[in-house]
């Protein structure tokens, strides 16, 4: 993954004075064949190799949507369905699904297809991730507003908000918690 970003989901959604951007204006695909460089132990692909194509078309799409760098917050979500083999041509297909004021979600897919078949490819692992964009300093910079375009897209949009809220209540509470245990004299 990349560097980090300091809490990028305090924010409020949206920032009005710069135009919004289409969801297809960085969406993209990334495409990689798996070779016996990439295996686990169990001579299946890594899960970590995975997840780093998974987070570097998510910085394309994050730094495409955003104009610029953007580094990643947080992996929401790795969800891994199929294995992947060697041989296999891995395409991963990423979108912006939600903006906030410097923040952005990006949605991934993951499919997998035989490099020597003609057969669809099989979806295999789906992810989200939150990226924050940074400015030449490292300092949190307005991301364009992103603006659905389809009904999937829409959708996308909707299931993002929900993920934020229960990010930023997940976090909420466990922040509490800290706190009470602090004041109850235990050091974690």
């Amino acid at each position: 993954m990349t560097d980090q970003a300091s809490a990028p989901e305090q924010e409020t959604p949206s920032t009005p004075d710069i135009p919004g951007r289409r969801t297809s204006a960085s969406r993209t695909t990334l495409s990689h064949i798996m070779t016996h460089n990439d295996t686990n132990l169990l001579g299946t692909v890594h899960g970590g190799v995975i997840m780093k194509l998974v987070d570097d078309a998510a910085g394309a799409v994050a730094g495409r949507h955003s104009g610029g760098p953007a580094v990643t917050a947080s992996m929401d979500e790795m969800a891994f369905l199929e294995p992947v083999r060697v041989g296999d041509l891995v395409h991963v297909k990423a979108q912006v699904n939600w903006t906030g004021r410097t923040s952005m979600e990006v949605g991934v897919r993951v499919l997998a297809e035989r490099w020597n078949e003609s057969a669809p490819p099989t979806q295999v692992g789906s992810a989200y991730l939150v990226f924050a964009a940074v400015d030449a300093d490292g300092k949190p910079r307005p991301v364009p507003p992103v603006i659905p375009e389809t009904e999937k897209d829409k959708r996308r949009y909707q299931e993002a908000q929900i993920r934020r809220t229960h990010r930023l209540a997940r976090r909420r509470a466990i922040m509490e918690l800290r706190e009470k245990r602090a004041a109850e004299g235990f050091e974690d």
